[in-house]
């Protein structure tokens, strides 16, 4: 595993590759088993991995106690992202969801209990409610490290311009948002302001759950599977198609090809794997190269209008 500074508002050396937490478990009917979760821990920590991202969502919470079972006393090798917005409860009572300050105690303190620890690297709101006042966030999250109970702050799938305006208030670390390159809109904005504050960029679904690594153009199941049938555009084929042609070239897969490329973006992905051929696959993009011109000929096939 290679290491590099976790944006330039902290000094910690994280793992390229985040190993994602939404599979780790199967509480929500689709996932791991406990067994297989724990197997899949063991397996990107020999590898060097050192960052799981993590939500009180995930699992319904059985995420969390997946690797608050696994860290054990090895609590200090791991950093440890965690979110909240929607909380762990399958029907949760109004008051407990959103961003606003109670919602954000209950979650932290419950989050805390699962993961078996006292404190929470990374914490994040999941997402912006619309409803909650950005200070009251600010407030909370700067409370939060004052009590020490978490480290840094960040936040997922927030418009640039509140992300902007909670970073004016308080020290921000990073920002999650979707990348890859079937989707590129964070380029727009949020990723040239992620970049001038310093911010990390962790990247969910770098593979846009499975459509880069092609399974659904040959016909296998995956997440995609049960939203809508398969259906190709002509952007879609034509990144499709540069993939597997580059694939051909370097001797691997469309979605070795597709990760390494959000690699070059100055990007954290966060890699999900529900088996340990998945995750091993992901974990051999580190050695993976692209030429210049290789890099060139994505950038252009998905570039954005």
């Amino acid at each position: 595993m290679n290491y590099q500074l976790f944006g330039t508002q902290t000094g910690l050396p994280a793992s390229q590759l985040i190993m994602g937490g939404s599979q780790l478990g199967n509480r929500r009917g689709q996932g791991t088993s406990p067994e297989d979760a724990l197997l899949l821990l063991s397996a990107y920590s020999e590898a060097g991995g050192n960052f799981i991202d993590l939500s009180d969502l995930y699992q319904f919470g059985q995420a969390e106690e997946m690797v608050g079972q696994f860290m054990q006393d090895k609590r200090h090798e791991f950093i440890i992202c965690t979110k909240y917005t929607l909380t762990s409860q399958p029907n949760a009572p109004v008051g407990n969801l959103g961003n606003h300050r109670k919602a954000m105690r209950q979650a932290v303190e419950a989050s805390l209990k699962r993961l078996k620890t006292d404190y929470i690297d990374l914490y994040i709101p999941h997402f912006d409610d619309g409803h909650t006042p950005l200070e009251e966030i600010a407030r909370g999250l700067e409370d939060l490290v004052k009590a020490g109970k978490v480290i840094y702050t960040g936040l997922a799938n927030f418009p640039a311009w509140k992300a902007a305006l909670i970073a004016s208030s308080i020290p921000l670390a990073a920002i999650q948002l979707e990348f890859n390159l079937a989707q590129r809109e964070a380029e727009r904005e949020l990723k040239p302001m992620a970049e001038h504050l310093g911010l990390a960029m962790m990247g969910y679904s770098p593979l846009a759950g499975g459509l880069l690594t092609g399974k659904y153009r040959r016909g296998d199941s995956g997440r995609l599977s049960h939203s809508a049938p398969y259906q190709e555009d002509e952007r879609i084929t034509s990144i499709l198609d540069t993939l597997e042609r580059i694939a051909l070239e370097l001797a691997t897969t469309p979605g070795q090809v597709a990760l390494a490329w959000v690699m070059r973006q100055g990007i954290f992905p966060i890699i999900g794997a529900r088996t340990l051929t998945q995750l091993r696959t992901s974990l051999q993009v580190i050695d993976l190269t692209l030429s210049a011109d290789q890099i060139l000929q994505l950038d252009q096939v998905s570039e954005i209008a």
